[in-house]
């Protein structure tokens, strides 16, 4: 005889109560070609992204200008562009341009009616409900959600190094946003958080430096700033590229992209963390060794106010990378 396993009823709630965390959400999304309540938006648990990860994703930031009562999209153009190249690599195929995109985002803020900081989050995916990995003869589907976003980490923060490697290239593509590759990351932060630190960095397959678990990495050696390189098996980050920019026209730094040894990162003068999410994060401590005098350095701190003026649309030069959202 079979026997069956069903669980009372103060168990089941007892888990639904540990599980549960309010995590503050926009009330709209862009679901099916439509805006609709955040709530309808749901798919099948069949559904071949959800069962394999055949996805991708971008994370965009939306910076509130209180001066100005206007909410700004950072650099929208080239986070879609990036975004549509992630779908190229796992063969998705949207209706939408990156004018579309832009128009849907700006969009679901103003139903919100942000007047904070903000992040939006648009995904591809194959919606087929099948259980055969693969990615051809599979229906594509797009949905974007957002969210209020303050920090998404410390402005200072103690890292160690990951014994998780970083996805290969001819592994899952680490340069695009794809959703089942974040388990690597996933692997990597635990373990960071597990072991008393704030965030992973990570080495490839060669054992040079990578990134952290879900943000690109710079080092400041000798007045010079250098992050590792994209054959490195790194995102090809907005931020990333941005605060490169932001180095060499404004501030005048030299800007090296080189592999980056283990070792290399404790002799450093400085390091910090670049992301959509992480913004610019000073790494003060790696592997138990403070950089430096354990507090964020001057190079750093130069450069993460620069990147909040500019986020914000206090730097009149680099307004053409924000994208408004109330009409004026």
């Amino acid at each position: 005889m079979v026997q069956t396993f069903a669980p009372t009823l103060p168990l089941v709630s007892q888990r639904r109560e540990k599980s549960r965390r309010v995590v503050p959400m926009g009330k709209w999304a862009f679901f099916n070609d439509e805006f609709v309540p955040l709530e309808e938006a749901k798919i099948s648990i069949a559904t071949h992204a959800f069962n394999y990860g055949t996805g991708c994703f971008g994370g965009i930031r939306a910076y509130w200008n209180e001066e100005e009562k206007q909410l700004f999209v950072f650099r929208a153009p080239k986070h879609f562009h990036r975004f549509l190249e992630s779908c190229r690599l796992l063969n998705i195929a949207l209706p939408y341009d990156t004018d579309d995109l832009i128009g849907i985002t700006l969009e679901l803020l103003r139903r919100d009616n942000y007047q904070q900081d903000a992040y939006m989050r648009p995904i591809a995916y194959k919606a087929t409900e099948d259980i055969t990995p693969r990615l051809y003869d599979l229906e594509d589907a797009f949905a974007m959600f957002t969210r209020p976003q303050g920090n998404y980490i410390n402005l200072e923060v103690r890292a160690g190094t990951s014994s998780w490697r970083r996805i290969d290239d001819n592994s899952i593509p680490a340069r695009g946003k794809i959703t089942g590759a974040y388990i690597n990351s996933s692997f990597a932060r635990s373990e960071a958080h597990w072991s008393g630190y704030d965030e992973a960095i990570v080495l490839n397959q060669d054992g040079h430096v990578s990134e952290g678990s879900s943000e690109n990495i710079f080092i400041v050696r000798h007045g010079k700033l250098v992050t590792p390189c994209v054959q490195d098996n790194i995102l090809e980050g907005v931020t990333r590229a941005t605060i490169m920019e932001l180095a060499r026209d404004e501030l005048g730094l030299e800007i090296i992209e080189r592999s980056i040894d283990r070792s290399e990162l404790y002799i450093s003068d400085e390091a910090f963390f670049t992301g959509t999410g992480a913004q610019v994060a000073a790494i003060i401590e790696i592997d138990h060794r403070p950089l430096g005098n354990g507090k964020m350095g001057p190079v750093t701190k130069q450069i993460q106010e620069l990147y909040f003026r500019t986020v914000r649309g206090r730097n009149p030069r680099y307004m053409h990378w924000l994208t408004p959202v109330y009409p004026r």
